[in-house]
């Protein structure tokens, strides 16, 4: 309990890792090159409009979110998603169809042909693959299920969660879960029965069943409660330069306010993205740089938008929709940001956010912006039947949104492993490790904690 320990970055992960290890009882000091904590949880509130510009939402995968929420006190603030939005959305032929969520609706849905829906049945007869580790998620799913559910289910869904490309990530290191299904029970279906019963033994929820939570006041309330509680232990506008092992402890340098500094710990722990980590482990690894620079991060701008409630045409009684690919829009999606959640806007109003470019189409980034932006308007407006302008719009441009999990990933994940062996009390966390999720950052900050 002596010990000391560096956690660098005040993202979700940190300050989750660092909230165990101080309730522990260590010495923690988190250092934090912003002015403020949240990392890519930032919440805005301007002409009555509340704006998150990274996650919209969380999903209630784990008992250790409401453990944490409680703790700090936010359980007041704490909203879960309205019922409606249960319903989601899928782009087709420029119409929107929604996305079946039992056996019944799917066997009325025309998002999929009847030969897509005969397809389906064939899955528990299909064996498994010789060469799981190195599958994209567009190979695994077109084997095991046919091209329409990639292209009309997997395809958009993967845009949704990682603005990925389907045929680049790895399913064994972007969608574990699924890859074990097939690996341990032999097929998708027969592993969704089998698999329910684990997690209730765990006590833990699927993403497909899991309650979507935010906060009244958005999503940045949550890392702001956290360093609330850990104020005294948060170092901010700290930009970490590098670490080395000096005497048998890290002794990390740090520039802050102009000056070069340092700090001494038993235990570094990073959740800084990888393009960062890297320069700060140069020094001590240049291998380890050259795997964490090689994972790319898509450029990804958010779009809000609002209306006149009354100029839309369409009944927004849904989570909001997600475009295919093959559909050839300027933009991967949009949610529906006041059908979700309350206080997104007031009642006479609609609020929206819309996702550009990710890895299936950053080369939109080479047009002209406003260009861009009336083209995504234009397209929006028309799937909408929406009748007059928008009455506010704010952007935000993420240059490196979200760590993709392409193939041959897992010699990335060897590789951390065998650098935290090398060097004892250096560990690697961040989104980049054990998933992209805000739940899944949260369970990986209790597994990786000392």
């Amino acid at each position: 309990m002596s010990k000391k320990i560096a956690v660098l970055g005040a993202g979700i992960s940190g300050l989750s890792t660092a909230y165990w290890l101080a309730k522990d009882g260590f010495d923690v000091t988190i250092l934090e090159a912003a002015k403020v904590p949240g990392g890519s949880m930032q919440t805005a509130s301007k002409e009555g409009f509340l704006i998150d510009y990274g996650p919209n939402s969380g999903l209630e995968t784990t008992p250790l979110i409401r453990q944490i929420v409680d703790d700090i006190g936010l359980s007041d603030e704490m909203i879960y998603a309205n019922e409606t939005s249960n319903k989601r959305y899928i782009l087709k032929n420029n119409q929107l169809h929604s996305l079946p969520m039992n056996p019944l609706t799917f066997s009325t849905t025309k998002l999929f042909s009847l030969k897509a829906k005969l397809r389906l049945l064939n899955e528990p007869f299909i064996s498994k693959s010789q060469d799981g580790y190195y599958q994209s998620i567009a190979d695994f799913v077109k084997r095991r299920l046919g091209q329409e559910f990639l292209d009309y289910a997997i395809d958009p869904f993967v845009s949704g969660v990682f603005a990925g490309d389907p045929n680049k990530l790895s399913v064994k290191s972007a969608f574990p879960k699924l890859y074990r299904l097939e690996e341990l029970y032999g097929g998708l279906i027969k592993g969704m029965i089998k698999g329910a019963r684990e997690r209730k033994r765990r006590a833990e929820e699927s993403k497909q069943s899991a309650r979507m939570f935010s906060f009244i006041n958005g999503m940045h309330s949550f890392p702001s409660a956290i360093a609330d509680k850990m104020k005294d232990k948060i170092l901010y506008e700290c930009r970490v330069k590098s670490s080395e092992r000096r005497n048998e402890l890290w002794n990390i340098q740090y520039e802050q306010n102009g000056g070069d500094k340092n700090i001494k710990a038993d235990i570094v722990i990073s959740t800084v993205p990888a393009y960062i980590a890297s320069t700060i482990f140069n020094k001590l690894d240049s291998n380890l740089s050259d795997h964490l620079n090689a994972i790319y991060y898509p450029p990804v701008m958010v779009l809000f938008l609002g209306y006149k409630k009354d100029s839309i045409g369409i009944p927004l009684d849904g989570f909001g929709y997600l475009i295919p690919s093959n559909e050839n829009k300027t933009f991967l999606g949009a949610i529906w940001s006041s059908t979700i959640f309350p206080n997104r806007c007031n009642e006479n109003m609609a609020a929206f956010t819309l996702f550009i470019g990710g890895a299936r189409s950053p080369h939109l980034f080479q047009l002209d912006k406003q260009k861009l932006l009336d083209s995504v308007l234009i397209e929006f407006k028309q799937i909408m039947h929406i009748r007059q302008e928008p009455v506010f719009i704010e952007e935000k441009m993420w240059e490196k949104a979200i760590p993709q999990y392409n193939l041959g990933y897992i010699q990335h994940e060897k590789y951390f492993a065998e650098f935290e062996k090398k060097n004892p009390g250096i560990f690697l966390g961040g989104n980049y490790r054990g998933g992209i999720s805000v739940g899944d950052c949260i369970k990986m900050s209790v597994e990786r904690r000392v």
